[in-house]
C-alpha cells in the first residue's frame, strides 16, 4: 500500500527518488497546474526536483514554493489543480515523503489515491512539444497575509514560538510579529537538522516552561517539521493536551459540529455534536468536506474550513494567541471536563494480522470497544511494527480496566 494515513512516508533511499518522479508524472498528467513546496530536510531539494521532473514530463505547470509549511502549500493550491508537499511531517530527518492536496486543501481521497497508485506505471511521458514549465511561487507569504486578515492579536503580547527547525521557521515567528506580538523564536533556522525530536510531545520540550517564565510569555506555540501541527503551553508553563486544545478551539469558535478521531476524548461530546473518523488528519479533512464547522485530532492537527481543509499549524498558533489575549487560558482549561486517558503500545511483528483476526476491516483504523463510561481503541501502527492502545474512562479505574481488556484481546 503506497499511501498511509497522511500521504506517502518512508526512509530516504533510491526507491523514494524514483517514486517521487513517478508520482509527479501521474499528477502532472491529470493536473495542469501543480503547487509544490518542501520542509527543511536535507533530502527535500532532491525529492522535490524528482517530483517536478515527473510533473513537467506530464505536461504540468509547476509553481515551486521552495521551503514552506504544508498548510501554506495546500492554501496556495486553491489557484491550481493539485498541490504536493515534500515532507515526512514529524518523523526524524532520515525520512521523507509526499502529501497530496485538492484545491480546497483537503487531502487526496482514498479513491484518488488509488487512481494515483494504479497510474504510476501506466502513464507515458509527454513528447518534447508538450513539456511543462516551472514558475516561482510564494505560498508562505500568501498564507501569512490570509491569516493576518482573519485573526487579531493583542498588541505587544509576548509569545514563545518553537519551530523545531522545520518549515514553520519561515512563517510563524515573522507573521506573529507582524500581527503585533512580541515574539521569541526558538529553533527557527532551516538547516535541515532538528535540534529536538520533531513531534511536539511534552517529553521533547522540557525547556519550554522555564523559557515562558524567563520571557514573560503568555503562551508558547510549538510546531512539528512541516508545521501542519501546533501544540501549546499556557502562561504557567503547563502543556495543554491535544484533547483540551480541541475543546478550547471548539468553544472559542462557537463550533456546533466537530469532526475528530476515534482516539479523541469523549469530553468533546459535551460541547458539540461530534462525528468521528479513523486516526489521521486526511480522514478528518475528508469528513469536513461533507459535514462540520471545525475538526482536529489530539496529535495537534487542527483544521479550520474557514481558511482551508488542510491541518493548519500557523493559523492555529495565531488563533491561540488571539485567544490568550482575550481569555485567561489556565482558568478556561480548568473548567473543561477531563477524564483519564491511557496510551500504550507494544511491538508486534504481525500487527496487521492480529487486527484482522480481531475483526478490524482496516488494521490501522483498528477496532474500538465502547462502554457506557469509557472506551478503548486498538489499532496497528501505520509506520512501525506495533499495536497501539488508547483507553479513556470516567474514572482511572475504568480506563485501566478498558486498557486491560484491550491488551487481553490482543494476547
Amino acid at each position: 500500500m503506497l499511501f498511509g494515513s497522511s500521504g506517502i512516508r518512508r526512509r530516504y533511499d533510491d526507491a523514494l527518488i524514483g517514486l517521487a518522479l513517478q508520482v509527479g508524472k501521474a499528477i502532472g498528467i491529470d493536473a495542469g497546474r501543480v503547487v509544490i513546496g518542501r520542509d527543511t530536510r536535507t533530502t527535500g531539494s532532491l525529492i522535490s526536483a524528482a517530483f517536478c521532473a515527473g510533473a513537467l514530463a506530464g505536461g504540468a505547470r509547476v509553481y515551486d514554493g521552495g521551503i514552506a509549511p504544508t498548510p501554506s502549500v495546500a492554501y496556495s493550491g486553491r489557484h491550481a489543480d493539485a498541490a504536493c508537499m515534500i515532507t515526512a511531517s514529524h518523523n526524524p530527518e532520515p525520512y521523507n515523503g509526499l502529501k497530496l492536496f485538492n484545491p480546497d486543501g483537503s487531502s487526496f481521497s482514498a479513491a484518488r489515491q488509488k487512481a494515483v497508485e494504479e497510474n504510476l506505471e501506466k502513464i507515458s511521458w509527454k513528447d518534447w512539444k508538450h513539456q511543462g514549465i516551472i514558475i516561482p511561487a510564494y505560498p508562505a507569504e500568501e498564507h501569512s497575509r490570509a491569516i493576518s486578515g482573519m485573526i487579531e492579536i493583542k498588541e505587544g503580547l509576548k509569545i514563545l514560538v518553537d519551530c523545531g527547525n522545520g518549515a514553520g521557521s519561515v512563517l510563524t515567528p515573522r507573521m506573529l510579529s507582524q500581527m503585533g506580538a512580541q515574539t521569541f523564536a526558538l529553533n527557527a533556522n532551516t538547516a535541515g537538522i532538528f535540534s529536538r525530536p520533531s513531534e511536539p510531545l511534552p517529553e521533547h520540550l522540557p525547556y519550554i516552561p522555564s523559557l515562558i517564565k524567563k520571557t514573560g510569555s503568555i503562551c508558547a506555540v510549538i510546531h512539528d517539521g512541516d508545521a501542519d501541527r501546533m501544540m501549546a503551553f499556557d502562561k504557567n508553563g503547563t502543556f495543554i493536551p491535544g484533547d483540551t486544545l480541541l475543546i478550547l478551539f471548539a468553544k472559542y469558535l462557537g463550533a456546533k459540529q466537530v469532526v475528530t478521531t476515534y482516539d479523541a476524548s469523549m469530553a468533546i461530546e459535551e460541547v458539540a455534536e461530534v462525528r468521528r473518523t479513523p486516526v489521521g488528519d486526511a480522514f478528518v479533512s475528508e469528513q469536513l468536506v461533507r459535514w462540520g464547522d471545525f475538526g482536529g485530532e489530539p496529535s495537534g492537527a487542527w483544521i479550520f474550513p474557514r481558511i482551508s481543509r488542510c491541518p493548519d499549524g500557523p493559523y492555529a498558533a495565531a488563533l491561540l494567541c488571539e485567544m490568550a489575549g482575550e481569555w485567561d487560558l489556565p482558568s478556561e482549561i480548568a473548567a473543561i471536563p477531563s477524564y483519564p486517558i491511557l496510551r500504550r503500545s507494544c511491538e508486534v511483528e504481525n500487527a496487521h494480522d492480529v487486527l484482522y483476526a480481531l475483526g478490524a476491516v482496516n488494521p490501522t483504523d483498528g477496532i474500538r470497544i465502547e462502554e457506557e463510561d469509557g472506551w478503548c481503541l486498538i489499532r496497528a501502527s501505520g509506520t512501525e511494527p506495533k499495536i497501539r492502545f488508547t483507553a479513556e474512562g470516567k474514572t482511572m479505574d475504568i480506563a485501566k480496566e478498558l486498557l486491560r481488556k484491550g491488551e487481553d484481546m490482543v494476547r
